[in-house]
């Protein structure tokens, strides 16, 4: 190894911590990375939350576990530029809709999504202000079930121009909102903590440890070997 192989070899120990720099080439087919280990506990812990969350309020979608499990991941994937709750969509819901095992629609997926108390800004939108709305399904609630509106006593207490499955859409966002703050909103940051810290955080440090790499290595001559 010549004094600039050196040179660099040293430069990308530095840099990423590894001390082999072959170690993901030898590693065996089939073998069990860190990488994959960490994957499976995301998966473990999300399928176990989406069961706690059906045992505890159940569901109204009928969508399998994994589906489940998949619109929640969806919903905060970095990749996608709907993720999240200030820019998820009516698009969106159709996008992730043709994504799952069951043959579903978009509906299915909003249905889903509020179920898991993933309720996007855009959900918000309504005929009323947000406020005004929530008092509407107030009133048009049992007593004893807040929220449990009839939908036609909210349709009846909307603009007449509001369709019935508008009404029936607001009503569900309301109760949604309802339901993940009665949990003061544990759910939702449960699955916001878990993905984002499985997932990107990992893909930032290990960007800042290529960044870092390339920004240490762009003066040396690059025709070496390791």
């Amino acid at each position: 190894m010549d004094e600039k192989t050196a040179d660099l070899r040293d430069l990308f120990v530095e840099t990423t911590g590894e001390e082999a720099v072959t170690e993901s080439q030898t590693a065996a087919r089939g073998s069990l990375s860190a990488g994959d280990a960490d994957d499976d506990a995301v998966d473990e812990r999300l399928a176990a939350i989406v069961g706690e969350m059906a045992d505890r309020d159940g569901f109204d979608s009928n969508l399998p576990e994994s589906d489940l499990c998949r619109v929640v991941r969806a919903f905060f994937d970095p990749d996608t530029d709907a993720a999240g709750p200030a820019t998820w969509s009516a698009a969106a819901d159709a996008a992730v809709a043709e994504s799952l095992s069951a043959d579903v629609d978009a509906d299915a997926v909003f249905r889903a999504r509020l179920d898991l108390h993933l309720v996007a800004e855009a959900d918000r939108d309504a005929p009323v202000p947000y406020a005004d709305l929530r008092a509407l399904v107030s009133e048009a609630s049992a007593p004893d079930e807040p929220a449990a509106a009839d939908d036609g006593a909210l349709a009846a207490a909307l603009p007449e121009s509001v369709e019935p499955e508008t009404a029936s859409r607001c009503r569900r966002v309301v109760a949604a909102d309802l339901a993940s703050r009665r949990v003061n909103h544990r759910y939702r940051d449960a699955f916001a903590d878990l993905l984002t810290d499985a997932e990107i955080s990992t893909r930032l440090a290990a960007d800042a440890r290529r960044d870092g790499l390339e920004e240490a290595t762009e003066d040396l001559e690059t025709d070496v070997s390791l």
